[in-house]
């Protein structure tokens, strides 16, 4: 295992675009916390800081596949460091002036979630230029979701050890500065210059014309809302259990240390075949995971033990649905299609919170674990019911991770790839 992703991290760019991208990810990673903990420390309430929250969330999903969209048709660095500057800017705002005028604030953190530079789907773009041959494009990708955990859990700790030394505004300013450093390092490394999109035919739709794009983003809408459901069923579970945040955190880590595990684990080897056949298998596994959960046992180290395995299979089905993506989309849509993945996650969490609040207070923790099971198995459905849909795409017959898009800029004389001279 080690020896593969140390080849993978001695290749030429690799640790400089999976560190800016973390980095750069770092503001939209730690939004939340680092809203509630400013609006509160300037003498707002829970409910404004939800809403500003809400509000940054919105702009965030309607961004990134706008964002993705202008990356395909304009480059990387065009794109996505204006973008990275305007919402740097916003969360600016929004630390300097504070919390009223309400609207002002609103319009800051707006701004902020909008502009989020598009870096997820960016760096999934690069991958198969950076790296060569189908099995390191699989780790490459394992990778990227293994490390998408820990930034997740890194980045709330950053921020409250820059409120304990310094304040809650500048935390916002510090992280948001990192932000901006990060997506500068990406835009001015070599691969991000020299990428360019395949060739794509106009279309309003852009890469939600794909059907087996739309498969896989109900899907995973559904996987959002499971994830979702299971930080609130986490805290109901503490609270019946006696142990706060505590027992809370450690159930939400004990996940996160499974999708780790998980995550190495399948990048550790190379897999033949159709990726969409295997993506079935292993949200099939994700969803089996979920359901002990309901069981909710007392003993706290036997949840634990059970949210530790439910994580296992997240970053592999993750790292699974990059391959597909890349394989599913329209030609010269891909950053946009991968940006869509980032909203409709998004989009299910949000869903799933929304869900297993009011589950969780007329049966406690059992209901909202629940409703992370079924959303489980939404997640199966979607993707057993659209089989056809996501067959191997025409002409897809190469090794298993080269993308369609690969293989169509390859059969165009002329055509840019964006790969290393």
């Amino acid at each position: 295992m080690a020896a593969g992703y140390g080849e993978l991290l001695r290749a030429r760019h690799v640790v400089r675009l999976l560190a800016g991208t973390l980095t750069g990810r770092l503001p939209n990673g730690t939004a939340a916390l680092a809203i509630l903990l400013f609006t509160r420390a300037e003498g707002g309430g829970y409910a404004l800081a939800g809403a500003f929250s809400a509000l940054y969330g919105l702009g965030t999903a309607l961004g990134q596949p706008l964002l993705g969209r202008l990356v395909d048709l304009r480059g990387q660095p065009r794109v996505i460091l204006p973008a990275a500057v305007l919402s740097a800017l916003g969360m600016a705002l929004f630390a300097l002036c504070g919390i009223r005028p309400v609207a002002l604030a609103c319009a800051a953190v707006l701004l902020a979630g909008l502009a989020t530079p598009p870096l997820e789907g960016a760096l999934r773009a690069l991958w198969p230029h950076v790296v060569s041959g189908g099995a390191q494009v699989q780790r490459a990708y394992a990778l990227d979701a293994v490390a998408q955990e820990v930034m997740f859990t890194t980045g709330p700790l950053i921020v409250m050890l820059l409120v304990a030394t310094w304040s809650e505004a500048a935390a916002v300013l510090v992280i948001n500065a990192l932000g901006l450093l990060g997506a500068l390092s990406v835009v001015l490394s070599g691969p991000s210059r020299r990428w360019r999109a395949a060739a794509r035919e106009a279309h309003w739709l852009g890469a939600l014309r794909s059907a087996g794009l739309l498969a896989l983003l109900g899907c995973f809408f559904f996987v959002g809302a499971a994830l979702g459901a299971i930080s609130v069923a986490a805290v109901a579970y503490a609270d019946a259990h006696g142990g706060g945040d505590a027992v809370a955190g450690g159930l939400l880590a004990a996940l996160g240390a499974g999708a780790l595990t998980g995550g190495l684990a399948y990048g550790a080897r190379p897999w033949a075949g159709p990726p969409e056949r295997r993506l079935r298998l292993l949200v099939a596994a994700l969803a089996a995971g979920y359901l002990p959960l309901s069981l909710v046992p007392g003993a706290v180290p036997v949840m634990t033990l059970l949210a530790g395995l439910s994580g296992l299979f997240l970053a592999p089905a993750l790292a699974c649905a990059f391959v597909v993506i890349d394989r599913q989309a329209p030609s010269g849509t891909v950053t946009e299609a991968f940006s869509w993945l980032v909203t409709t996650f998004g989009v299910g969490a949000a869903a799933g919170t929304a869900a297993a609040g009011p589950a969780a207070e007329w049966g406690e923790a059992p209901a909202g674990f629940a409703v992370a099971s079924a959303s489980g198995l939404l997640a199966v459905l979607v993707l057993l019911l659209t089989r056809g849909v996501l067959a191997v795409p025409a002409g897809a017959d190469g090794p298993a991770g080269e993308s369609q898009n690969d293989r169509n800029a390859a059969l165009e004389p002329g055509f840019r790839t964006g790969h290393q001279a």
